[in-house]
């Protein structure tokens, strides 16, 4: 873990280290141009957010990478090595120094410093974006690394399958155990459902006996297995009503007398919420 988190302080240091050669090539570039310093500054502001932006997107890919040990040390046995990433994350500050020592004898302070900005930046993009990933494609043709990466693509597909089917079981398990609920539901309150279908036909006759009724009815199922019991016993109801020809529009009726039961709201629909 301290091996962790001194691999990240020194990537921080590198990267801005980096950032800083490669600023300091981009101004002396633009002055070179006869760009005005006033120029120089308001781009910088811009440029400085952008920067900033960038390298922390960087800057999480990298540490999670490194904290989190993705490479595979059967598959790729140096650039998993901690003296490689040693080596990487280390990387601008080497062509600083090989920059140095390149522009021993230069004539003038600020020579001197574009010949270091410009050792970090080429050594940098040549170890990061170009021998690092070619390293990379050479480990994964190794004979051993190829076969360990199929094995574990194997496995990797078979646990996918694995937990796919688990799910699907559990889902097919929880289906069943719904619709047995729900048979049990229609079983145990047919009577009170056959009595719900009478007091919506019946229900004009005397509306506030058949209101008084079907709530009863309604608490019922709410305490025998909640909104969904309810709904099942309102179906069964309806199911009747129009068996017995009756029009679907009494479906409204028990949606407002059971309006405040539990759960259960009233919809402009007859329905719920």
């Amino acid at each position: 873990m301290r091996r962790q988190d001194e691999l990240r302080r020194a990537h921080v240091a590198s990267t801005i280290w980096f950032v800083l050669a490669v600023g300091y090539i981009l101004v002396l570039t633009l002055r070179q141009a006869g760009v005005k310093w006033w120029v120089v500054f308001s781009l910088s502001g811009h440029g400085v957010l952008i920067a900033a932006v960038l390298v922390s997107l960087y800057l999480f890919a990298i540490f999670r990478g490194i904290s989190s040990s993705q490479k595979v040390l059967v598959e790729h046995p140096l650039t998993s090595s901690t003296y490689y990433a040693v080596f990487y994350v280390l990387t601008p500050f080497l062509g600083g120094a090989a920059g140095c020592l390149g522009m021993i004898g230069a004539h003038g302070v600020g020579q001197f410093f574009l010949g270091v900005a410009m050792g970090t930046l080429g050594v940098t993009f040549v170890v990061w974006v170009i021998l690092d990933p070619v390293i990379g494609l050479l480990e994964l043709l190794l004979p051993p690394s190829r076969k360990h990466r199929l094995v574990r693509l194997a496995e990797a597909r078979a646990e996918r399958e694995r937990k796919q089917k688990e799910r699907e079981r559990l889902l097919a398990q929880v289906l069943a155990e719904e619709d047995s609920q729900r048979r049990g539901w229609a079983e145990m309150f047919e009577p009170q459902a056959q009595r719900l279908a009478g007091l919506l036909e019946e229900g004009a006759t005397d509306p506030q006996q058949a209101e008084r009724e079907a709530v009863g009815i309604g608490v019922m199922a709410w305490q025998a297995g909640g909104l969904s019991c309810m709904q099942e016993v309102r179906d069964t109801a309806i199911a009747i009503c129009k068996h017995n020809g009756k029009d679907k529009a009494v479906a409204d009726y028990l949606s407002f007398w059971w309006d405040g039961i539990g759960n259960w709201r009233a919809t402009p629909l007859g329905g719920r919420s």
